[in-house]
């Protein structure tokens, strides 16, 4: 690549840039966003910030124009002929190869990338035809590729030409709006495997702030053609961006990069830009790829809580702040941010609660700064649902709970075993709340009616409580209903709003019913008559309590028959009745219990996926990392016993490992955290070593007698964790 010149490439084109920049200031002294200016790297203008305020105006100085002045804006420039193929440029770069003669090479790439004319001319499928809508950009994405995949092999003087053309291009004057060639052109030099390299990172900011400068419309375009780039090369793109942003927050040596107050525009344009990808990314079922890959781990270790505060009071048009790209905040770093979000309510509800006692002259005492919930074992959940509904106004203090009749202090324990015992109960089939759904394994709400829905508004409560006191539980809940519960993501002001409603697909459906789903979807592929085959009406039955019950999916739904013309809305309306219509008091119910104690703007941060993954911790496990991180009582980690037990965990399959964890820990899943985050304890057991071993769920401590051998451990282990429901509850 460019390592060994990094220093004296830009230098290069000092004087090129100079004489132009020079020219341009003769001109007259104008702050377009789209000049470029590189005398040196260390010297280069100071710009403001891409925000919306400034893209707004910018956006809307054309159509401050008189009219007179808006027509000659002309429709794309006639482009130069070229005629090599892919194959052509192919059979000179392995001619150059192995002659050592580069010429043909250096003049293609030097004349390719001179302008934007001319990287259309070179690889838009057809110079003839506009390629104008937001289906095909025209763009030949295997010549794209083959260039590119064969730049950083050539010669140094290649590459250098490549990025003089690249100026070239960006020092162009506009005088109008932005023509679909100069959008393809946009689209092709981001994916150049030169901006990998710091040493073109001047060039890559001044690229990244044009395009972040571009309208909304042209900007939808970008979104519409990045969604066709092979999933190799999006993915290059999103982690070149990513590591610009690293680099320019956490720079290896920072004197390869001008001042932060010279170029505060870098990091902005650059997420700017990647919301782009992210927005494309979203736009695909499934997507291109995983939205973690657009998460940037570097943004950890910055104060997360001044860009959150900074969101918070200058929202998106006054002052960047990542908070308004939540995409690029990893799912550790969001919970930092609802962690700290939650202590500073509960510090403040607890200080308010001290200064009302102090002001009736009353003696305060410990207790009034926290949630303290007091419940009997024989009657959990009611009294469970007393203590909450009778302390709303508390739900913001730190949760601590008292067993009545028990001395134990709660440490912590006594809360996990209280929302471990909860759960249990209200979701247990026989207590009619939630259907457990076999061939998904998840829970979904009852649509039996009843004339209080408070249990559900408590278990909303609880599901709060856990992400707001950084408890793990074990609910099975499908990622519809994280989506529902994300909308909205602020409990509106007006009670009258609809809530918990939002777009269901026949996806969703497959998530919670397979079965029923399947079915739908061969309605909606059969190829006979569906009027006189499955005579069906707009119409759906439910069995309530041993009473069969129709409901009509629209207005006199039960005279209008399924057709192959309405089967699509048939389908939708059936898997919009089942998902929200249906539920639509209980969800609501429980959506305000869950946001009675989460209400924080923080949630808009989050994907459903995340709600998820902060109630219930994440599905992917790393058994290696919780050896690690494991503390041992009674044994250390060089001891046999232990050796044996990580040589047999270790050797297990993924659903045997599931089965220790939720033994030893209550729920298979893990914390946002990682294994750390479980501080997972071995003891030793002073028992009999025909004893299996026996778990505290609510310390995630396992107790573990001194095996003789690994087959003995090994078979007392499996024993213990496949039949361990229900031991030690009481």
């Amino acid at each position: 690549g460019l390592e060994g010149g990094a220093k004296n490439q830009l230098s290069t084109f000092s004087s090129f840039i100079t004489t132009i920049s020079q020219k341009k200031e003769g001109i007259g002294n104008r702050n377009s966003p789209t000049q470029l200016v590189i005398p040196n790297i260390k010297t280069v203008r100071d710009l403001p910030p891409i925000c919306l305020d400034v893209r707004q105006k910018q956006r809307m100085s054309i159509d401050t124009l008189p009219q007179e002045l808006k027509a000659p804006f002309s429709p794309e420039s006639s482009l130069p002929v070229r005629t090599k193929t892919v194959k052509d440029f192919q059979d000179d770069v392995e001619k150059s190869k192995a002659s050592g003669d580069w010429k043909a090479v250096h003049y293609f790439y030097s004349t390719t990338f001179d302008s934007f004319l001319e990287i259309n001319a070179a690889f838009k499928k057809d110079t003839n035809s506009p390629f104008n809508t937001v289906e095909d950009s025209g763009i030949d994405a295997q010549f794209v590729d083959a260039v590119y995949d064969a730049l950083l092999n050539t010669p140094q003087d290649v590459q250098k030409s490549v990025l003089k053309g690249i100026i070239n291009g960006l020092l162009q004057e506009w005088t109008g709006p932005r023509t679909k060639d100069d959008l393809r052109a946009y689209c092709i030099l981001l994916q150049n495997p030169q901006f990998s390299n710091t040493s073109t990172y001047v060039i890559y900011a001044h690229l990244l702030r044009q395009i972040a400068a571009l309208t909304e419309a042209d900007h939808h375009f970008l979104v519409h053609w990045s969604k066709k780039i092979s999933q190799r090369r999006f993915k290059q793109v999103v982690d070149r961006l990513l590591q610009f942003i690293s680099l320019r927050l956490f720079p290896a040596k920072p004197e390869e990069f001008p001042p932060m107050v010279k170029c505060s525009w870098w990091i902005p344009s650059a997420t700017k830009v990647l919301s782009l990808f992210n927005a494309a990314n979203s736009l695909i079922n499934p997507p291109i790829i995983s939205y973690t890959d657009f998460y940037n781990s570097t943004l950890d270790h910055i104060d997360l809580m001044e860009e959150y505060h900074n969101w918070q009071c200058y929202g998106n048009s006054h002052r960047f702040s990542f908070c308004q790209y939540p995409f690029i905040i990893s799912i550790a770093a969001k919970k930092v941010i609802i962690q700290r979000d939650s202590e500073q309510q509960m510090i403040s509800i607890a200080r308010q609660s001290l200064v009302d006692k102090v002001s009736r002259r009353q003696k305060p005492d410990m207790n009034m700064l926290f949630l303290n919930v007091k419940v009997r074992r024989t009657h959990l959940v009611s009294d469970s649902l007393d203590e909450l509904a009778r302390k709303r106004a508390d739900l913001k203090k730190k949760l601590k709970v008292t067993f009545v009749g028990e001395a134990g202090l709660d440490m912590g324990g006594l809360t996990k075993e209280w929302f471990l015992l909860l759960i249990r109960q209200i979701f247990h089939p026989d207590y009619g709340m939630f259907t457990y759904h076999k061939d998904s394994h998840c829970h979904w709400f009852s649509s039996f009616k009843c004339d209080n829905y408070s249990e559900f508004r408590l278990v909303g409560a609880l599901m709060g409580l856990a992400v707001y006191n950084s408890i793990t539980l074990d609910i099975r809940f499908p990622p519809c209903c994280y989506k529902k519960l994300l909308s909205p993501p602020i409990v509106p002001c007006d009670h009258n709003t609809v809530v918990g409603i939002c777009d269901v697909t026949l996806d969703d459906l497959f998530q919670i019913m397979p079965e029923l789903a399947h079915g739908l979807n061969e309605l909606l592929s059969y190829e006979g008559n569906v009027e006189e085959d499955f005579y069906s009406t707009f119409q759906v039955f439910q069995e309530e309590f041993g009473v069969i019950k129709s409901y009509n999916l629209k207005p006199n739904g039960d005279k209008i028959p399924v057709t192959n013309q309405n089967r699509k809305e048939y389908v939708q309306l059936y898997v919009d009745f089942l998902l929200n219509k249906s539920i639509y008091k209980q969800f609501a119910a429980f959506y305000y219990g869950f946001h009675s104690v989460c209400a924080s703007y923080a949630l808009l941060l989050l994907r459903p996926e995340e709600v998820e993954i902060l109630v219930c911790g994440s599905p992917e496990l790393d058994m290696s990392a919780l050896q690690r991180s494991t503390q041992y009582e009674g044994y250390q980690k060089t001891d046999p016993t232990i050796r044996y037990f990580w040589d047999v965990v270790l050797g297990f399959s993924l659903d045997l490992q599931k089965k220790l964890l939720h033994f030893a820990t209550g729920s298979d899943r893990v914390p946002v955290g990682g294994m750390a985050d479980l501080n997972f304890k071995i003891s030793k057991s002073e028992a009999s070593t025909n004893w299996l071993p026996v778990a505290h769920t609510c310390f995630n401590q396992l107790c573990l007698p001194p095996y003789k051998n690994k087959k003995e451990l090994k078979q007392k282990l499996i024993i213990g964790i496949s039949n361990a429901e229900g031991f030690g509850l009481e």
